[in-house]
């Protein structure tokens, strides 16, 4: 039996910053369909507590924010995706704000901040430390206010539709039943994949959904061994890993060990404030000398008033675990963060796949390089998403996006898994990423995680009918991409760091490249 079919003129897989911004983009071209995975707010960008990285105060300039960009990405960025990011980033913070964000201000001026690898104050916040949530309150309600974009939530995407080499929908699972929706364009919007790791600030969605289907339909993936973890998460066996925002060592916490003892300095000229992959390792390896789990994130020497005002809902969250922050250090050690690398995109969001397109953190446009710097993701979903919309757009206009007459089933199998137990083989999963794949690599960790993922090739193939057998199946196909990846890359460059490669490496400044049916390879 066919399943039930829609067709829209464009479809949004994805409903967090990048996601909202490429709808209202297209909104006054055609109808626009948005899909999430679970509720419209539970995306990545709700959790995103520092702020937005943007060249708007009096002692910055563009140029700087693009230099301090550059750096942090450890000679990977692709110069000119900065460059559109630096400049055309304030125009649409500008824009949010015009439709109803409130960033905080010290009298009428906007209120900015310190974060690590940055060098001048220029991150903009809300409410302290609910920046995100802000921006995703205001991006909904702008897209609320056009009729032609519509939404499917609790929707699975489960594969796109290609056909002729081009991508013309998708299949999707909304509770039992599966649709296919056919579209003029696609544009995945579906974030990261902390969630491959038993370590994570991601929230539970965060499965690489889009970077799985993309694989699947003969995208061209890049830069998938760069994996950014974040230094400083919560830390405790009652607690969630929570993410302890890098503001706070912006506005002046410091890093001690188990023993009490500063260490930073030891480790980075810029101490607290060096690049998050310095720090994390930095972290790592004080865990490691002291015999210890975590190491603690200290603001008791801060005034109290300032923090709570500051930080309310990381001062809030804490309390609920019985841990004051303005009077007792909190236990914080790294956890999984953020992917720098997915599918690879132009500087207009256009995908290797016609009719398919990219935005935020799913795709690669290179801005990031090799590591990301802090804050810059919130504004890469911002601008990517607007440029990304505009080049749909365009390309439905050309006249060459009419969705066939005679289109395929796409229909997804149905079946049961009772020889597999999901719920082990994920958190195996995810503990081995952890363990072999994570902060410090080296080939013989590697290699296991290889021949563990090798010997769990039948879980591609298997039917599956629910979304924890799809995003396994999604999580056991980035976990492959990742691990390959790191094997090709013999050398250390920003968040990837192999203990037996601690140079460059030869090919340091070329790309890792995977696609379908193909060994990792380089490009430039």
């Amino acid at each position: 039996m066919k399943p039930p079919l829609k067709k829209v003129d464009f479809l949004v897989i994805g409903g967090g910053v990048a996601g909202l911004r490429v709808a209202i983009e297209l909104a006054p071209k055609g109808s626009v369909l948005v899909l999430t995975k679970d509720k419209l707010t539970e995306s990545s960008t709700e959790y995103a507590q520092g702020g937005v990285a943007v060249a708007l105060s009096d002692e910055d300039e563009v140029s700087i924010h693009y230099e301090d960009t550059i750096k942090a990405g450890d000679g990977l960025c692709r110069e000119k995706a900065v460059r559109i990011l630096v400049e055309e980033g304030p125009g649409l913070i500008r824009e949010l704000i015009s439709w109803g964000a409130a960033f905080d201000r010290e009298g009428s001026k906007l209120s900015f901040t310190m974060e690590a690898a940055h060098s001048r104050k220029r991150i903009l916040h809300s409410r302290g430390d609910a920046t995100g949530r802000e921006i995703e309150r205001v991006l909904i309600k702008k897209a609320r206010s056009f009729p032609s974009i519509s939404r499917y939530d609790f929707a699975n995407t489960l594969d796109l539709i290609v056909q002729d080499g081009r991508c013309i929908g998708a299949s999707v699972l909304r509770g039992d039943s599966v649709i296919n929706i056919f579209a003029k364009a696609v544009i995945l919007a579906t974030g990261g994949a902390g969630q491959v790791y038993s370590r994570t600030t991601n929230p539970m969605i965060a499965t690489g959904d889009g970077i799985a289907i993309a694989h699947r339909a003969g995208a061209l993936l890049v830069d998938m061994e760069f994996i950014q973890f974040h230094p400083t998460t919560l830390y405790s066996p009652a607690a969630p890993q929570f993410l302890l925002s890098e503001a706070m060592r912006g506005e002046g916490a410091v890093l001690r060990n188990i023993d009490g003892k500063k260490f930073m300095p030891e480790y980075h000229e810029m101490a607290e404030l060096a690049p998050r992959d310095a720090v994390t390792r930095a972290i790592l390896s004080e865990m490691i000398k002291t015999k210890a789990k975590h190491v603690y994130l200290d603001l008791t020497h801060m005034d109290k008033d300032f923090i709570k005002r500051r930080f309310p809902r990381i001062y809030s969250t804490c309390l609920q675990y019985n841990i004051d922050i303005t009077e007792e250090m909190v236990p914080v050690s790294p956890a999984a963060h953020y992917i720098m690398g997915g599918v690879y995109t132009t500087i207009d969001g256009e995908t290797n796949i016609r009719g398919l397109f990219a935005a935020g953190e799913v795709a690669c446009t290179g801005v990031h390089g090799a590591n990301r710097l802090a804050s810059n993701s919130l504004l890469e979903g911002l601008v990517y998403g607007a440029r990304t919309g505009r080049k749909a757009s365009e390309y439905v206009q050309g006249g060459n996006a009419e969705i066939p007459h005679d289109v395929p089933n796409g229909c997804a199998q149905n079946g049961t898994m009772s020889d597999i137990d999901i719920e082990k083989t994920r958190s195996s999963l995810r503990q081995l990423m952890w363990e072999r794949v994570g902060i410090i690599r080296c080939q013989d960790s590697l290699s296991v995680a290889k021949k563990w993922l090798g010997g769990k090739d039948m879980i591609m193939d298997m039917p599956f009918n629910d979304r924890r057998g799809f995003e396994l199946k999604n999580m056991m196909t980035v976990a492959a991409l990742i691990a390959e990846s790191a094997l090709l890359r013999r050398g250390s460059v920003g968040a990837h760091f192999r203990s037996d490669y601690r140079e460059r490496g030869e090919n340091w400044q070329k790309h890792t490249a995977c696609q379908k049916d193909r060994a990792a390879d380089w490009i430039d």
